[in-house]
């Protein structure tokens, strides 16, 4: 079981390592989000790298601490739920956001997955 608990952290850090790229490489901006890197908008979507890189090492940190998986298993909610919120709340728009809603929408059974066994272990 413990493998499938590592497995399922392992794909939660790789969905996000993408938006966490943002953050090394602004130029992505465009190809994920259809915005350009600068500005006001540009500059809030790198920091959101900045964020992203932080999910993805709570998501390696539960890989090789099992002992902090309960605080990690909530950051990551926090990620996955809390977009999957703003996406609806935002009238599920198309493009971009889009992708990224599907996306978190499978990110969910891994994510209950390894909450279930952070906080019954």
């Amino acid at each position: 079981m413990e493998s499938l608990t590592k497995a399922s952290w392992i794909f939660l850090a790789l969905i996000h390592v993408m938006p966490a790229l943002v953050l090394f490489a602004p130029s992505l901006t465009g190809r994920l989000y259809q915005t350009a890197p600068t500005g006001e908008i540009g500059l809030l979507i790198v920091h959101r790298g900045a964020l992203f890189l932080a999910v993805v090492a709570a998501c390696i940190f539960a890989i090789l601490d099992p002992s902090v998986r309960r605080p990690l298993s909530c950051i990551v909610e926090i990620s996955v739920i809390g977009f999957l919120f703003v996406y609806l709340r935002g009238g599920m728009p198309e493009g971009a956001l889009r992708t990224i809603a599907l996306v978190d929408l499978v990110a969910l059974a891994p994510l209950a997955f390894v909450t279930f066994r952070a906080w019954t272990d």
